[in-house]
């Protein structure tokens, strides 16, 4: 019943998304075609409300995001505030992105993507709108549309300058840990660690552990080559990865990260690498912690912990987290 109720959802959702992409491809080609001196417009109107958002990897239906009331309320008024900013200027790209970027927040990744495609109808050659449409690509499982976005807006910032970007929801030292290029980069590799490309997923990953200009970002994109290393079967080079990962890192944000890379060095164990919560429930955060624990334990001879906690991973239903995600990938690959 689950293996039909997944085509049947899946067979619906490729029918959105193929009529979505035709109508920003013909959009798209209207604006190219128009004089530079009238660039197309974009519309004020709310996007089309979407009560089921993805379908997992595994069959089941995804809604809305477990979000604790005093972070929805918190995330709602922010999305009215971006609303009405697009609404008075929905020409202004700014606008239209940090709108998208709310509605992603509160797991509305439909109408998000819809807002970023209004975007790049009107202008194409915007990388931050290929950045952010790429994310919520990946949040609703459709890694070959994610990894589109992400390669071209790679290729749109190629030689240019870096600029930090903006957080949404600011580190406890309100610095950005992150950039634009940096952004892509992660993103992309990840896309291609998730769609099982893992040699892909290391050759874009080093690249970006190389350019890491600070710790968070160090320990975050070391991760996921780390784990594209060992599936690839590149073990000493996942080893020399992690040998000069130290205790004594300047982490701003990325602790998950920090105990995951201990783990690897063989200076944790994976009990402090998932420190919950008293309550025993996963966040965001907890979920990328434990898909990393999960691997160890598979890569260490321990597959029925493995595997156990891969599952464990997908029931707790922090449905956006990357840990998540890859966790319903990796059991999905088992089957």
């Amino acid at each position: 019943m689950r293996t039909m109720h997944r085509h049947r959802w899946n067979a619906v959702l490729s029918a959105l998304v193929t009529a979505s992409v035709f109508v920003v491809v013909s959009q798209a080609a209207g604006a190219q075609a128009a004089p530079r001196s009238a660039p197309a417009s974009v519309s004020s109107q709310p996007p089309t409300a979407v009560a089921i958002q993805a379908v997992s990897l595994l069959g089941d239906t995804l809604r809305q995001l477990p979000l604790a009331p005093a972070v929805r309320a918190r995330y709602e008024a922010q999305l009215a505030e971006a609303r009405a900013a697009f609404v008075r200027t929905p020409s202004n790209i700014d606008s239209l992105i940090w709108y998208g970027r709310r509605l992603g927040y509160l797991g509305q990744l439909r109408e998000a993507i819809e807002i970023y495609s209004r975007g790049i109808a009107r202008d194409s050659t915007n990388p931050w709108l290929y950045r952010h449409r790429g994310h919520r690509y990946l949040s609703v499982r459709d890694f070959p549309n994610a990894i589109g976005d992400f390669e071209r807006a790679a290729a749109l910032v190629q030689g240019k300058a870096d600029v930090v970007e903006e957080d949404g929801q600011p580190n406890a030292k309100n610095t950005p840990i992150g950039t634009l290029h940096s952004n892509i980069g992660y993103h992309l590799a990840l896309a291609y660690y998730l769609r099982g490309d893992f040699p892909r997923a290391v050759t874009v990953a080093q690249q970006e552990y190389a350019a890491a200009t600070n710790d968070d970002r160090r320990v975050s994109m070391a991760h996921w080559l780390y784990l594209a290393l060992r599936h690839a079967g590149r073990h000493d080079e996942a080893k020399q990865l992690v040998a000069p990962m130290r205790q004594s890192m300047n982490i701003i944000e990325n602790e998950a990260y920090h105990r995951l890379m201990l783990l690897y060095r063989g200076d944790a164990t994976p009990e402090a690498t998932l420190a919950l919560g008293a309550d025993g429930q996963f966040s965001v955060t907890d979920a990328s912690a434990a898909y990393g624990v999960a691997n160890w334990y598979l890569f260490n001879g321990r597959a029925r912990e493995g595997e156990a906690l891969l599952r464990r991973i997908v029931s707790a239903g922090q449905w956006g987290a990357f840990g998540t995600i890859a966790a319903e990938a990796q059991l999905a690959r088992m089957r």
